[in-house]
């Protein structure tokens, strides 16, 4: 657990988040690293062939905002990989999108099973959605996969 009370500092805007961050250890999205608040680090999938298994070995899943491919991976970790195309938009508009995918993919990161890879595709509408929409069409789709738990925390 971390300061229960939010510290005034003369001179700094502070607005207080106590329920926010106490609903987030709770949930175990985060932890407590000094006095500051540190969210859980997302794994990234960063080779080129982990991605091409997830593409050809993998299953996938199409919703109208996001494509999940998911495979099981040897280091029983969850992994994720997002990608966006030209077919999004210029380099703004791809950069919304995976900011928007990663944030949905923050909030489910807890009941999503250990031991997959995942990879993330944006699709034309995501960059003009809010990530609650995308939370809810990722969830649809890492369910239909079987790639949630049922429970909330981390496992």
């Amino acid at each position: 657990a971390g300061p229960s009370a939010c510290v005034h500092r003369p001179g700094v805007a502070f607005i207080c988040y106590t329920y926010f961050f106490r609903c987030i250890l709770a949930k175990g999205l985060a932890g407590w690293h000094g006095r500051r608040l540190l969210l859980e680090k997302i794994n990234s999938l960063t080779r080129n062939s982990d991605f091409r298994r997830a593409y050809t070995k993998g299953k996938s899943v199409v919703t109208p905002l996001v494509v999940v491919y998911l495979t099981r991976n040897r280091v029983k970790a969850r992994r994720v990989g997002i990608t966006t195309s030209k077919k999004i938009g210029n380099a703004v508009q791809r950069n919304r999108a995976r900011r928007v995918i990663r944030e949905a993919y923050r909030a489910l990161a807890p009941r999503v099973k250990r031991g997959f890879d995942l990879v993330l595709v944006a699709r034309g509408r995501t960059p003009f959605v809010k990530s609650t929409d995308v939370e809810r069409a990722l969830e649809k789709a890492l369910a239909q996969a079987g790639a949630l738990t049922s429970g909330v925390g981390p496992l």
